[in-house]
């Protein structure tokens, strides 16, 4: 009789130990799905957040262009910062999306997912792997989010290189073009699936990177964007600048460069410190996600792009006091920004020393450049061709030079192999960086000129020197005989109330090296 109860009693206990197991393997299963979904929400965060700091650039370009163009142009530049953010959102929601990261079509261009209708609620629900794990998906908002502010960044760098002498009709047209065609091909290519990228190639279970198409060879890297993003605005500003012509007087016909306005450098460093701070979105949240040891990528990112920036910062001031003999902050901040999209490329996959080389070097490639556009008679008042162009071009190469086979693994490229160490990897960037410039100077050159010969890319002279804000926003700016001296010449609209310039008291041992009082005036001559 009592085998019998000890038998039953030991039934019963397996019984309960087995729901107890049970139990415990629902609650880890439901555990290791919260850890999942909590990985994939971070990961959107992560995104939208730092998103959001790469559209604050916007910010930056704006202060920082509002404080090189001319008073006269302050509200044209503004608004062209503003509609480039808006044209760049509908453009590429509309088609711009698709292309960069649909169904890829022969290497060139995506087919698939425009106005985002792959993209909806739930799209990314948790899927449980044979292994017992847990996969959660992205619904895909948040990278739409991620990738239009860059599109916006690329589309306001051109108006910088355009400025204070081009049809605003003309500008919305380039906007639309760069934004949703121009722009999104080179994504595909390179971040998405098309023949250069490194994320697969040709799309499939099969990538085919460059040289190789296979497991031997990357693909071209560009982390963050030189190429992809700063290339490209610099590029199709430079070809804008050209077709659209230099302002009046910036060239003399004997080929003397003159100074038109020397700048507003309040505004200068403010905008230059908010490009500064809004990088660290650009180039950190280009890993992308934050969970799985990328925040590690990510901070490594950070240190690489304030050495980078530091490096052209200091190499750009000490290129200016030993040639021109003074330190001038104007081109210590385009240093600094010459040093930030020279590593924007890289920062994932060089160390620091390399980092204090590229920034360094995109110093001296800002202030070659910056002289040699002038000798060549291009009117760039920002110099974006230079810094964006010039210095992206760089810092694409420099992921060739400056990489190494293991950083390559560590920023989570997905093949293994040696083409950093046995030189494959430049040969990669320096093809994949001049196809780029070929391309966008191609495509954005077809596009000005073909505005210039119908609707026309220049404001008449009579305009040009009133300024834009009369003719395109209906603002006026006030002129005094200092600039009017220097062709700004135009009638005071009957609207403006008449101030006068009032003599500012000097003290008595003020050193006036130039022996014209009227310059130091208030309101302050311009």
């Amino acid at each position: 009789m009592a085998s019998m109860v000890s038998s039953t009693d030991n039934y019963k206990y397996l019984i309960d130990m087995n729901k107890t197991v049970n139990e415990l393997l629902t609650l880890n299963d439901m555990a290791l799905k919260q850890v999942a979904e909590l990985s994939r929400d971070t990961d959107s965060a992560w995104l939208v957040l730092t998103g959001a700091l790469v559209f604050f650039m916007q910010a930056g370009f704006a202060m920082l262009e509002a404080g090189i163009v001319h008073p006269k142009n302050t509200i044209n530049i503004l608004f062209k910062n503003m509609i480039d953010a808006s044209i760049a959102a509908i453009g590429y929601w509309l088609i711009g999306y698709g292309f960069a990261f649909g169904t890829d079509s022969g290497g060139f261009i995506g087919k698939s997912n425009f106005a985002l209708d792959e993209v909806y609620n739930h799209a990314g629900s948790c899927t449980k792997n044979p292994d017992g794990s847990w996969s959660c998906g992205r619904d895909g908002w948040e990278s739409w989010f991620f990738q239009w502010a860059f599109n916006g960044a690329a589309a306001t760098i051109v108006a910088g290189s355009v400025a204070e002498r081009t049809k605003i009709g003309a500008y919305f047209i380039y906007s639309v073009v760069i934004s949703a065609f121009i722009y999104p091909v080179v994504v595909h290519w390179v971040w998405g699936t098309g023949w250069l990228s490194a994320w697969g190639a040709y799309g499939g279970s099969n990538p085919q990177p460059i040289f190789t198409r296979n497991t031997d060879s990357n693909g071209m890297i560009d982390f963050a964007g030189s190429g992809v993003v700063h290339m490209v605005g610099g590029f199709s500003g430079l070809m804008g600048a050209i077709v659209v012509g230099p302002r009046i007087g910036r060239f003399s016909a004997d080929g003397t460069v003159n100074e038109i306005y020397s700048g507003n450098k309040t505004l200068q460093s403010l905008g230059a410190f908010i490009l500064w701070f809004g990088w660290y979105g650009f180039n950190c949240g280009s890993t992308l996600a934050i969970s799985g040891g990328l925040g590690q990528v990510a901070g490594k990112v950070a240190v690489n792009s304030t050495i980078s920036a530091a490096a052209g910062a200091i190499g750009a001031t000490f290129l200016s006091i030993i040639f021109e003999g003074h330190y001038d902050i104007s081109m210590g901040l385009n240093g600094l920004l010459s040093g930030l999209v020279g590593i924007t490329a890289n920062c994932s996959v060089v160390n620091p020393w390399a980092a204090l080389v590229i920034g360094l070097v995109a110093s001296l490639i800002l202030y070659l450049g910056h002289y040699l556009i002038l000798k060549l008679r291009i009117d760039d008042p920002c110099d974006a061709c230079v810094v964006h162009g010039f210095c992206g071009m760089w810092g694409v190469w420099s992921a060739g030079i400056f990489c190494t086979d293991g950083n390559i693994q560590y920023a989570g490229y997905p093949n293994v192999n040696n083409a950093c160490a046995r030189g494959e990897q430049f040969g990669v960037q320096v093809v994949g960086s001049l196809v780029l410039a070929a391309w966008v100077s191609g495509m954005a050159g077809l596009t000005f000129l073909a505005i210039h010969k119908t609707l026309g890319m220049r404001v008449s002279e009579d305009i040009e020197h009133a300024g834009l804000d009369i003719s395109e926003h209906g603002a006026g700016f006030l002129f005094d005989e200092e600039t009017e001296k220097r062709g700004g010449k135009h009638e005071l609209p009957t609207v403006a109330p008449q101030i006068q310039p009032q003599p500012v008291p000097l003290p008595n041992n003020f050193a006036n090296t130039n022996g014209n009082l009227s310059l130091y005036t208030y309101p302050p001559a311009y």
